[in-house]
């Protein structure tokens, strides 16, 4: 284990004075993720705090996590450990944000909060890769996907989405005020059952909105709960929102101007739709429409570019744009 050259933290104060600690830490080899710590009170005594997701099982990203911490207490006063730490709250369960969660139970024992529709890959994940593994192949068959692209999804398949699992205290549903504290804002579409804070006039907004990507969407066929189509909605749930005068992604930069980044969103995927239109205008496969889309994509693209265009297909079928037709083996798409 490499410790970490140093752990940035950022501080930002909503207007009623709470202040949230984003600790950004190394998921995966080539992903950061920040970690956020919500603190209200005063410094010497905080009468709340918070820790929004945990970061990777990866054990850099673990010891990453706690130098943050350690910073926050030391650099800012903020005198939170994890005897005093009142609540660990979930955005959605993908293993950057989830994964260390049973490494944190030696450190803490705040309650975990999640949307109830993530809560069940928390508890038992065990149980959700295996329903994963039971749909892999099926899918696999439906898009028309082969060879060295097939095993690496079926290989992602079989991936925990943490070490093993941990109780779910309090489930979140839309509306919620966590603790009265943290709004809870569903936003479905990356993840079953993702959440956005706000905290005072400032957003959490996990992986649904980020300064610099759109997040990674799948079909609901491959992952129920998600899709385009829920993604768009939550985007139009998050622009409806009045008084917030900042958004934190979970990746990235802070975004000022993220009302204009929902429109950027808007507009790529009108463009996206468009071209899976263009490429559907004879029969194709799934595989065969996600080639036409992505002449140039890398390896390290390349699986996340297929749930991309499955979810960009499953949309235009949904809105009636799009006829599957079913053959032996792969089924074929065209524009109607």
């Amino acid at each position: 284990m490499t410790p970490p050259v140093s752990v940035p933290v950022t501080r930002f104060v909503s207007g009623a004075g709470t202040r949230v600690y984003r600790i950004t830490v190394p998921a995966f080899p080539h992903l950061k993720v920040h970690v956020f710590q919500v603190v209200q009170g005063l410094p010497a005594a905080p009468s709340y705090a918070a820790l929004v997701d945990t970061g990777s099982s990866d054990p850099n990203s673990q010891q990453a996590l706690q130098a943050g911490l350690t910073r926050v207490q030391q650099e800012f006063g903020e005198r939170v450990d994890g005897a005093s730490l009142s609540r660990i709250v979930i955005t959605h369960a993908h293993p950057d944000h989830v994964a260390a969660l049973p490494a944190l139970r030696r450190y803490t024992p705040a309650p975990v909060a999640a949307h109830e529709l993530d809560a069940p890959l928390i508890e038992q994940p065990a149980v959700s890769r295996e329903r994963h593994r039971a749909i892999i192949e099926e899918y696999l068959r439906w898009a028309g996907i082969e060879g060295p692209f097939a095993e690496r999804l079926r290989k992602r398949a079989g991936n925990l989405m943490l070490p093993r699992g941990v109780p779910v205290d309090t489930l979140l549903q839309d509306g919620d005020m966590l603790d009265g504290v943290m709004q809870v804002i569903h936003t479905p579409g990356h993840a079953p059952g993702q959440v956005c804070l706000r905290v005072d006039d400032l957003l959490l907004s996990a992986d649904h909105l980020l300064p610099l990507n759109s997040p990674p969407l799948m079909s609901q066929k491959l992952y129920p709960g998600g899709g385009l189509r829920r993604y768009l909605a939550s985007l139009d749930k998050l622009d409806a929102l009045d008084g917030v005068t900042l958004a934190l992604g979970s990746h990235d930069q802070e975004m000022h101007a993220w009302r204009g980044r929902i429109r950027t969103l808007r507009e790529r995927y009108a463009q996206k739709l468009d071209a899976a239109r263009q490429a559907a205008r004879e029969p194709r496969t799934l595989a065969d429409i996600n080639a036409l889309l992505n002449p140039r994509m890398k390896e390290i693209q390349a699986v996340l570019l297929l749930d991309q265009t499955a979810a960009l297909i499953e949309y235009l079928l949904e809105s009636g744009e799009l006829a599957e037709i079913p053959t032996q083996g792969a089924s074929l798409f065209q524009l109607n």
